[in-house]
């Protein structure tokens, strides 16, 4: 039965509240979005898919969003409870049949200790800027989980937004540059004119320490999109069903390849806590 609590409201950026209010989350990574979020959440699934125990088992999905990837799971038959700090996705996640969403903070879990077989963090590392809140984040998601159980976090490559702003030719603006490149430098974001929010762009090698200084053990890193979302006929591709599977199967043969990490827009980092 879907289910709707309401404690008492996270500490979350202002900013950071009032750009997923706007509603845009949910169709970036849908169908009809983004060509780049289509890719993310396509490739999300396909990792995730050969990462989980076996349905039915307990996934706690914080930073959930909407419930673009709750949904899928719940259809997948896990038992999934969202947690998310933003008024408006706790809404759009209670409406899915069978899912319960609350709202709730990374860094302070609504959760009992241990009661997961899965926590998942899709979102909420690249909305923490501080390595302090990012490691905490993760020790809740320790707390959370069952011994033996499966922690993935998504991080926002370090290199990404240059990546992007270049491919829109929006890095050819002397001020777009300065503040591209400046991030490139210490991976905090700013609000950079509504197009995003405060977030933080991780080297790759970052998260694994991260997960490490938490307890957890890290089991692999997936880049999501490879070089394919930097690629022009990535739109069409990603229309036609027979040559979406040979992008997703191409990202798939490269997503842990070491030299090749840091390019996608995205990083999966997966680790376990010791039984």
């Amino acid at each position: 039965m879907t289910e709707t609590t309401q404690p008492r409201r996270p500490a979350v950026r202002e900013e950071i509240l009032a750009y997923y209010a706007r509603g845009k989350e949910d169709r970036r990574l849908r169908d009809g979005g983004a060509p780049a979020g289509r890719l993310e959440y396509w490739r999300t699934q396909d990792v995730l898919r050969r990462l989980l125990p076996p349905a039915p088992a307990r996934v706690l999905d914080v930073g959930g969003g909407s419930g673009v990837h709750a949904e899928w799971l719940v259809r997948d038959g896990y038992e999934v409870e969202l947690v998310d700090p933003v008024p408006l996705h706790v809404e759009q996640a209670a409406r899915i049949p069978g899912l319960t969403a609350r709202f709730g903070d990374a860094r302070e879990l609504p959760a009992p200790d241990a009661a997961y077989d899965v926590v998942l963090l899709l979102g909420p590392l690249y909305h923490l800027p501080e390595r302090t809140d990012r490691t905490r984040a993760l020790a809740e998601a320790y707390r959370a989980v069952r011994p033996g159980g499966l922690v993935v976090a998504a991080t926002i490559n370090r290199f990404a937004g240059l990546h992007d702003v270049l491919r829109e030719e929006r890095y050819f603006d002397p001020a777009q540059r300065a503040r591209t490149d400046a991030v490139g430098e210490h991976g905090r974001h700013g609000t950079d004119g509504g197009l995003f929010t405060t977030a933080y762009f991780a080297h790759p090698d970052e998260a694994p320490a991260e997960f490490t200084e938490a307890g957890l053990t890290v089991d692999g890193q997936y880049g999501l999109e490879g070089a394919a979302w930097l690629m022009g006929g990535v739109e069409e591709w990603l229309d036609d069903p027979e040559r979406r599977e040979v992008v997703l199967a191409a990202s798939r043969r490269i997503e842990s390849e070491p030299t090749l990490l840091g390019i996608s827009g995205h990083l999966l980092t997966a680790g376990t806590r010791p039984a």
